[in-house]
């Protein structure tokens, strides 16, 4: 009754990524370490075995594909779930569903329950038996780690499978493989500059997904010359993406994982790492001041006294975050993450506290020593409040020897300064104010 619509090809067809999704083992890119040829996962799936598991990985590295392709191989009743679409009352539909095919069909079924680690609690529960029992294969999968975001009970009758990035050539291999047989793509006859690829392959950051979906938008948004060919360079790539776009999850396990590198790069006194690990934050969205916070921290932590001036350049970097606000800021951001790891380190401050805490939590709480009281009333003058408190200016270089711990901790010593930087300086005070100790106290003059 209608012609057929004369659109662009690739608003009738699904997308490429979809289009190009493995079908077999052989197509599969990347995953080499539980792939591989002889490896256990790649064994079990051409055998047809089936075992309730957990694909974590970052985002297009083939977590869905891959349980595609288990079902496929096994013969199995494959069921999608959406971890945010779905409750309990759909889990005890996907199992009733599981019975019939077991009965009248002999059939296994796999649930795949993607975004897993998006289930609460009850939801994951109710899964328990049913995994337990083998009514259901149970294949999850998440970007995050499952050891946070999977109940322990549920992880322990799975088995966890860790997903890596795919590697640039895999995605310039798969690419090619998409310009060279996928029938729409050719009808279109893009003809791409090997730059261009490669360009493509690093903004994916490992996501087959994404690489795909930026390769179609290019072939599709070019216009065809003469020859009715689609000419693709890099440059236009670059205004066509103009940003690249990190993986980050300010509330995940990425976000703790990029903290880690930062700090660790600062404490290894390596200026390019800590600059780095800054700027991949910064870069994805991360709040500046939450940054400035934790170099604020690690000027105390990990430098301490070994450079003072290590914390005023890092609160002032904080200020510059408040002041003038990003992305301005960051370049005083950079600047505090060059001195921190540039400074001498030291963790004196940190392990004193440390020790001083365990003993005030778990030592008794005698009371403070009357010498060093204040005797504010006639009262507690007359109860010993002060009496025999040495006051320091009296006495040469305003040293003096009393105690000022309690009676069960006399003779515990918190700070041991470093011989690094100005510690050293503050350890040979130190060793000055004992030795002085040792000696009889005289009053000035």
């Amino acid at each position: 009754m209608f012609e057929p619509s004369q659109g662009h090809p690739l608003t009738t067809v699904a997308p490429l990524a979809d289009r190009m999704r493995p079908r077999n083992l052989s197509e599969f890119l990347g995953q080499e370490h539980i792939l591989g040829k002889d490896k256990p996962l790649r064994r079990m799936i051409e055998k047809g075995e089936l075992h309730s598991m957990i694909l974590w990985g970052p985002p297009g590295s083939g977590k869905t594909t891959l349980a595609l392709l288990i079902a496929g191989y096994t013969k199995a009743h494959y069921v999608k779930f959406s971890a945010v679409l779905a409750g309990v009352a759909e889990i005890r539909n996907v199992v009733r569903d599981a019975e019939f095919q077991r009965k009248a069909h002999n059939k296994a079924t796999i649930l795949f329950v993607d975004e897993i680690h998006r289930f609460n609690k009850a939801q994951q529960d109710a899964f328990l038996p049913h995994v337990e029992s083998g009514r259901i294969i149970l294949i999850g999968a998440t970007t995050e780690n499952p050891s946070f975001e999977v109940i322990g009970p549920l992880l322990s009758r799975a088995k966890v499978y860790v997903l890596q990035q795919l590697k640039p050539e895999d995605l310039v291999q798969l690419m090619r493989r998409a310009l060279t047989t996928d029938s729409v793509m050719m009808k279109l006859n893009p003809e791409i500059e090997d730059k261009a690829l490669n360009y493509i392959a690093q903004i994916a950051d490992g996501d087959a997904r994404r690489a795909l979906n930026t390769l179609e938008l290019a072939v599709a948004s070019t216009e065809p010359d003469k020859r009715g060919a689609r000419k693709i360079s890099a440059g236009y790539l670059e205004e066509l993406v103009q940003r690249k776009f990190l993986l980050y999850d300010k509330s995940g396990e990425e976000h703790y994982n990029l903290i880690s590198a930062l700090h660790k790069s600062l404490r290894d006194s390596d200026p390019d790492g800590a600059i780095y690990w800054l700027a991949r934050m910064l870069e994805a969205g991360e709040d500046p001041l939450y940054v400035a916070r934790r170099m604020m921290r690690f000027a105390s932590e990990d430098i301490g006294n070994a450079d003072p001036r290590a914390l005023l350049i890092a609160v002032a970097a904080k200020e510059a975050v408040d002041f003038i606000g990003m992305p301005e800021a960051n370049n005083a951001l950079a600047q505090c993450a060059a001195y921190l790891a540039l400074a001498p380190k030291s963790n004196a401050v940190y392990k004193g506290y440390e020790a001083a805490k365990k003993d005030a939590l778990e030592t008794l709480a005698q009371p403070v020593p009357l010498h060093l009281r204040n005797a504010t009333t006639q009262l507690m003058k007359g109860l010993g409040y002060g009496e025999g408190y040495k006051y320091a200016h009296d006495f040469k270089d305003a040293r003096v020897e009393q105690e000022h711990l309690p009676e069960n901790l006399k003779g515990r010593h918190y700070y041991l300064p470093t011989d690094r930087g100005f510690e050293a300086e503050l350890k040979k005070r130190m060793g000055e104010c004992a030795g002085r100790r040792k000696t009889p106290e005289k009053k000035k003059a």
